[in-house]
């Protein structure tokens, strides 16, 4: 202990911890309106938070303290804002991290991501996913394991993202169709035990991939400030959808909701997994565009890349524009259907969806407009996703809760 007297006036520490305490059940909050982005500055964050700027003040000390934010005092103030320019708030930028892992048709990448949803490293990404989820998982958490030896990072949790229906609260995969994993296959179970063998810290958990892209897309991408939002996208195979309501992922009574890929929009069309036909999962993911441009898919990239690169190179092939035109109104069709029964605020689109609607951003949204009556009344907004690895980000959303549920768990 330092001999060096306490500079502050008798009893100010004592006033400060009084603060604290009393702001304790603040800390959460403020640290996801940081973690958002959404509290730039100690008045943005008294204002949020409702309390005084004493209480706000202690607070954001605690959460520096704990190494998950950084104070600037340096002043800053929004544009055209009046009084005392207030302190800057921002993440930690070396603070703490989580291990994020996803698994797709084409391969698996992890990552470690920190707070604010930044990417701090990443592993070279496997191409091939064995029908046996425990060497898949095994892989991946080695591989995001041989990053935080690398970087140093302390590891707070892991989270998952999968193709795949979740079953909630086991955490069963119902239906991974593109891995060749067998149907109810107890993927969360399986992650934690590898997560535990690698001997990192923090607890574990799985999602379904869009779920997890819509969560990230919500508090850091192109999904910021929606209320009502719907996230549809098609990565490597397939179509699956997801729905924020009032803030909060809505995942249904099991975790079943927003199936999105199983609306039929060609009733005569190509025979889904599901028994069905016609099925936006079969009617509009790459490989019904390859198809429908008269393409053969070739093994030297993912079906992904193979479809985004041939809109994006060869738009002024009559195939393409032709496949991107059936592609875009079956698209609006499935999505007019949803707007009717949803009323979003935001509709966002990933991964070959977000490819197509730059593409025909006019020809899109028209289709949705003309086949919603909730589109004719106001029309709504229909954008991109913003995020690189927004399944990445979301997992790794899912092992922050409940650090930011809770912020004094980091010091457990």
């Amino acid at each position: 202990m330092s001999g060096k007297a306490d500079p502050r006036p008798a009893g100010e520490g004592t006033t400060s911890r009084t603060r604290l305490d009393r702001g304790r059940g603040a800390l959460g909050p403020a640290l996801e309106l940081v973690h958002t982005g959404r509290a730039p500055t100690r008045a943005v964050l008294t204002a949020e938070l409702g309390v005084t700027r004493a209480t706000a003040g202690a607070v954001a000390a605690e959460l520096e303290a704990l190494g998950l934010i950084r104070v600037d005092a340096r002043p800053g103030a929004a544009a055209g804002s009046q009084g005392r320019p207030s302190h800057r708030l921002s993440v930690a930028e070396d603070g703490p991290v989580t291990l994020a892992a996803q698994v797709h048709a084409d391969g698996f990448r992890a990552a470690l991501v920190g707070l604010g949803g930044r990417i701090v490293a990443t592993a070279p990404g496997c191409e091939v996913i064995d029908a046996d989820p425990a060497k898949v998982l095994g892989s991946v958490v080695a591989a995001g394991a041989g990053l935080l030896r690398e970087t140093g990072r302390r590891c707070v949790g892991a989270g998952l993202a999968v193709p795949s229906a979740m079953a909630e609260p086991e955490g069963l995969a119902l239906n991974p169709m593109h891995l060749a994993w067998s149907e109810g296959a107890p993927v969360r179970e399986i992650f934690a035990e590898q997560v535990r063998a690698a001997g990192l810290d923090g607890p574990a958990f799985a999602g379904n991939d869009v779920n997890l892209a819509a969560l990230a897309e919500h508090r850091h991408g192109a999904g910021r400030g929606a209320r009502d939002l719907l996230c549809v996208a098609t990565g490597h195979r397939g179509v699956g959808g997801a729905l924020v309501l009032d803030g909060r992922l809505h995942t249904g009574s099991s975790g079943l909701a927003l199936e999105v890929g199983h609306v039929a929009v060609n009733p005569g069309g190509r025979p889904c997994h599901c028994g069905s036909r016609g099925c936006l999962d079969v009617e509009a993911d790459p490989l019904a565009f390859l198809t429908a441009a008269g393409r053969e898919p070739g093994p030297e990239m993912s079906l992904l890349k193979q479809a985004g690169t041939l809109i994006r190179e060869h738009d002024d092939d009559p195939a393409v524009r032709s496949a991107v035109a059936t592609l875009v109104d079956r698209l609006g069709l499935g999505l007019a259907g949803l707007v009717n029964i949803l009323n979003p605020d935001r509709i966002i689109l990933g991964g070959l969806h977000g490819t197509l609607l730059d593409a025909a951003p006019d020809r899109l949204r028209a289709v949705v407009a003309d086949r919603s009556l909730w589109g004719r009344s106001g029309g709504v907004p229909i954008l991109a996703c913003a995020l690189d690895h927004n399944s990445l980000v979301g997992a790794a959303e899912l092992a922050w809760q409940p650090v930011l549920d809770d912020p004094l768990v980091i010091l457990a």
